[in-house]
């Protein structure tokens, strides 16, 4: 694997690590979401430049995904991907803080986005290596 290539997975670990430590924190939950969003783009961003492809200076993880469907066949929940996405551009702004249509992120939904997250980098990886 080169080093770039490892570079961006270890910053998707560098998130994984901050969500595991406030995942339970409901005030803090638009900023999992953030960061599970931060994962996975760096964990796509990984398998672009693994395959030497130029990375692109989007934000939006259903188009990253696009991208790295044309690598390899991956099968992740592109509506799980889509909220993610919405969140993250969302939360770049104190006004909105990262918020679903409904609020906040729950805990139960922080949950599934970090297990979404840690899944994706985990195959990702798997498949790097």
């Amino acid at each position: 694997m080169k080093e770039i290539t490892r570079q961006w997975l270890n910053s998707a670990v560098d998130d994984l690590d901050t969500i595991k430590e406030i995942v339970g924190i409901e005030h803090l939950s638009h900023i999992v979401a953030f960061h599970c969003q931060q994962c996975i783009e760096k964990s796509f961003k990984a398998v672009l430049e693994g395959n030497e492809l130029p990375i692109p200076k989007v934000h939006d993880l259903v188009k990253l995904y696009g991208e790295v469907k044309k690598i390899k066949e991956f099968e992740f929940d592109e509506d799980i991907l889509d909220i993610l996405s919405r969140v993250y551009i969302e939360a770049r702004y104190p006004s909105e803080l990262g918020l679903l249509p409904g609020g906040k992120p729950s805990i139960e939904e922080t949950n599934k986005f970090y297990q979404f997250a840690k899944y994706v980098y985990t195959e990702i990886k798997k498949y790097l290596e």
